[in-house]
């Protein structure tokens, strides 16, 4: 493969593919599964068009979907859509914040560095621990680096997941550790109101370095984590709490409060819109004293020569910042605009909002799981809630959510989706509701669910 761009000759692709101990470009592809790679051009693809064309293209294929903001919309499982206020994009979209980069030379960049450190501030007051980072790239990620910090602490390599973790944070975890050797204890869910949190206790031993628990879990279930945070630390392990919906903790008690030692999490919901699936922000609190093994980077403050406020880079363990071998974490970016946005976001919501936001998402979850379980063929899971819950439905539910979506309403994650080896899954429906939805989408969802499970 030859880049243009790039002023190399053959000779100097030659010499560094002989550094790095491979013989062709090829070589550095071997863990890519041959069935996954791509022969040759793209198939169908033209080999060039005018941009008009290329416009009314893309155009076209955009008007095949179906937008969050055009039909009832129910989907939820780690991305949620919350009405996000203008004033938000406004702030962020000013040119001192817009263009501004990680801080390299930190000192200089005192309004980046005040950001940040409010940013910090309102993370750890909302996940209820000591201190926060300035983010990472999104919360699986940010999950997989608080189980290796774990190891870090403990100096143990196995980590028991709850089986409520949502899937694709265990397969970040699990991608990862293949390179770290680490062993990860995962089971799938059951479709069951009770979260699995006895079986975690009893299979708690010496040589665990965390458990890793979902609040609420990927099926919307909400359980008190304390007598897990005393079974893991009456052993030394540590326990991680993984928040997807930062809005919850608006009504509900922080993993902090309960004992959690690490808290990690997703801050999409908080400031950022739905976006595709991203760009979003990863949330990381813990414990004062496991700060130093904490990865990313902390902001602090100081007072500088003249003894006004300022602020500095306290800790910088990224790769970026020192020698590879020393730092705790490869992660390369901090998400710094989507955590600006989250900041903004919280700032104008302030406490009081906060509670009232989330008050208004658990009412609205209970009138729609009220309303649903009344259909019939719908099972409601779920003994209590926040905003999300799970529905047993009476055929397949990834048939239902595609006939629904072409019925103008987009209801709910399939666990057959989220789940796609675990057939006896394949009925369930995680429904989450957000202040977006109205007393009419609920009724419009009840009607065509109605109508499909007849």
């Amino acid at each position: 493969m030859k880049l243009r761009y790039l002023p190399l000759t053959d000779s100097d692709r030659q010499a560094m593919l002989a550094t790095i101990g491979v013989t062709s470009i090829d070589d550095l592809f071997v863990d890519v599964p041959a069935e996954a790679r791509l022969a040759g051009t793209i198939p169908d693809l033209p080999d060039h068009a005018s941009e008009m064309a290329v416009e009314r293209h893309m155009a076209a294929l955009a008007r095949k979907n179906l937008s969050a903001g055009e039909a009832p919309f129910f989907l939820g499982a780690g991305a949620y859509k919350h009405h996000v206020p203008a004033s938000v994009d406004h702030l962020i979209q000013r040119g001192e914040f817009l263009t501004a980069y990680t801080p390299y030379q930190p000192e200089i960049a005192q309004g980046t560095l005040q950001v940040l450190f409010e940013f910090q501030t309102q993370v750890a007051r909302l996940l209820g621990c000591d201190v926060a980072n300035a983010s990472m790239y999104d919360g699986s990620t940010a999950c997989w680096e608080a189980i290796v910090m774990a190891r870090r602490i403990t100096k143990r390599g196995k980590a028991l997941l709850s089986s409520g973790l949502h899937p694709h944070y265990v397969s970040v975890a699990q991608t990862m550790a293949k390179f770290t050797g680490d062993d990860l204890a995962y089971e799938t869910p059951e479709l069951d109101s009770k979260t699995d949190s006895q079986k975690l206790i009893a299979a708690i031993d010496k040589d665990t370095s965390c458990v890793v628990v979902q609040y609420p879990d990927i099926l919307g279930r909400i359980e008190d984590l304390t007598a897990l945070a005393d079974a893991a630390h009456a052993v030394g392990a540590l326990l991680v709490a993984v928040v997807t919906e930062p809005v919850a903790l608006g009504a509900i008690k922080s993993p902090g409060a309960m004992g959690a030692d690490i808290v990690v999490g997703e801050g999409q919901s908080i400031g950022v819109g739905l976006q595709f699936g991203g760009p979003y922000l990863g949330l990381f609190a813990c414990k004062q004293k496991y700060v130093r093994q904490m990865p990313g980077r902390l902001c602090g403050e100081t007072v500088d020569a003249a003894g006004k406020r300022g602020f500095v880079l306290t800790l910088s363990t990224r790769e970026q910042h020192i020698r590879r071998e020393k730092a705790t974490s490869n992660i390369c970016t901090n998400s710094g605009l989507c955590a600006l946005a989250f900041s903004i976001h919280m700032t104008l919501l302030g406490e009081k909002g906060l509670r009232d936001l989330a008050t208004l998402n658990h009412a609205l979850a209970v009138q729609a799981a009220n309303r649903l379980a009344n259909v019939p063929g719908v099972t409601l899971v779920n003994d209590a809630f926040f905003n999300e819950f799970t529905l047993v439905l009476s055929k397949d539910a990834r048939d239902v959510t595609r006939s629904l979506a072409d019925k103008g309403v987009l209801g709910g994650v399939s666990l057959g989706r989220l789940f796609p080896h675990a057939p006896q899954l394949g009925q369930g429906l995680v429904v989450a509701v957000t202040e977006t939805v109205t007393a009419e989408d609920i009724e419009a969802f009840a009607a065509a669910l109605t109508e499909e499970l007849a």
